[in-house]
């Protein structure tokens, strides 16, 4: 059993920047894949960013590809999403989760989910 436990996240103007955490507790975090997903008003939850376990591995969303970056510090127990050059379009509860194995962009495959925080970019 993995716990997950977000932070960050709140209000920003267009262009701003901001960077979510995510510790994870219970099992040994480096066994698990990391992921980033978010869910828009309306809309399904959607693939954001990846990381395998070590970390040399990462893969983004075309959406927000060369302006989000995922890292994890495996003895932190601890996995972030910097996010800079945000848009409106970015606006949604952003949520961690934590996947056995190898990275995926499949929500289904993911077991364990954090508690979601909200991400607000006015314009």
């Amino acid at each position: 059993q993995v716990q997950l436990v977000q932070s960050g996240g709140g209000l920003v103007q267009a262009g701003g920047s901001l960077r979510l955490s995510c510790a994870a507790s219970g099992r040994t975090f480096s066994g698990y894949a990391m992921g980033w997903f978010r869910q828009a008003p309306g809309k399904e939850r959607e693939f954001v960013a990846t990381i395998s376990q070590g970390g040399s591995l990462t893969d983004y969303g075309d959406y927000v590809k060369g302006r989000f970056t995922i890292s994890r510090d495996n003895a932190k127990n601890t996995v972030y999403l910097q996010m800079n050059s945000l848009k409106p379009e970015d606006t949604a509860v952003y949520y961690c989760a934590a996947k056995t194995s190898y990275t995926s962009r499949t929500r289904n495959e993911y077991n364990y989910w954090g508690q979601g925080t909200q991400v607000t970019v006015s314009s």
